[in-house]
């Protein structure tokens, strides 16, 4: 569905509480959003303030329990299970800190596997993985298995993963957190230019200030709610 309003999402007054027997913890409070097409927009704030749980409810991962998370136009928690799970296959790209490879796999299988799950035949899906990965400087280890990789080159595969798709929208999630400065700042590179490239929409969580330059808009959190933006 098309989306007149220029943005690609479009989160209004999203509520989120978490419960337990103990008690419980108001993680999002009327959190209001809109992120255009082919915006990086970067997520900052103290530990626990909602970082994590604002990517997981506007990407769909996890429930809210008030407000609505439209992606271009349509409500994502109106929609029936199987139906948003299509959705964030199609049109959602993930990158998270624990790069969340499958270490049985080698590089180019993990890139493929969207794909195949999504239906792709098979050597189609073997070439668009191929150069996913050549596009991300790896095409010398198709065949490494995570384990044989370093924890930059893992992460250019998770990236790899999540864009071979061509998603409108990736969601990264610490992507630098297990890096180096110098790792850090060859993922932000590689981020930045398929970003432009591509026009991709890409919302991350970072506690990296120099990371967060990078981004065309900072998005502050505290205790639940966005406390600012520049």
């Amino acid at each position: 569905m098309s989306n007149n309003n220029g943005y690609i999402i479009n989160a209004n007054n999203v509520m989120k509480t978490y419960r337990s027997s103990q008690n419980e913890v108001s993680a999002l409070q009327g959190v209001d959003l809109q992120i255009k097409r082919g915006e990086m927009v970067a997520v900052m704030g103290p530990s626990g303030c909602g970082k994590t749980t604002l990517l997981n409810c506007l990407s769909g991962l996890d429930t809210i329990d008030g407000g609505e998370v439209l992606l271009e136009g349509e409500s994502i928690h109106d929609m029936p299970d199987r139906k948003r799970t299509e959705l964030r296959r199609s049109r959602m790209g993930f990158v998270f800190q624990s790069f969340n490879l499958l270490p049985v796999l080698s590089a180019v299988q993990n890139v493929e596997l969207p794909l195949i799950i999504g239906g792709t035949d098979r050597k189609e899906a073997h070439k668009q993985s191929k150069r996913m990965l050549e596009l991300v400087d790896l095409g010398d280890r198709l065949d490494h298995r995570p384990m044989e990789l370093s924890g930059g080159e893992q992460q250019r595969v998770a990236i790899a993963r999540a864009l071979v798709t061509t998603p409108a929208i990736v969601w990264a999630d610490e992507p630098t957190g297990n890096l180096d400065s110098e790792r850090s700042g060859e993922i932000m590179d590689l981020l930045t230019q398929l970003n432009q490239e591509h026009n991709q929409a890409i919302i991350m969580v970072t506690h990296d200030a120099g990371i967060g330059q990078q981004a065309h808009r900072i998005i502050r959190m505290r205790d639940g709610q966005i406390e600012s933006e520049e």
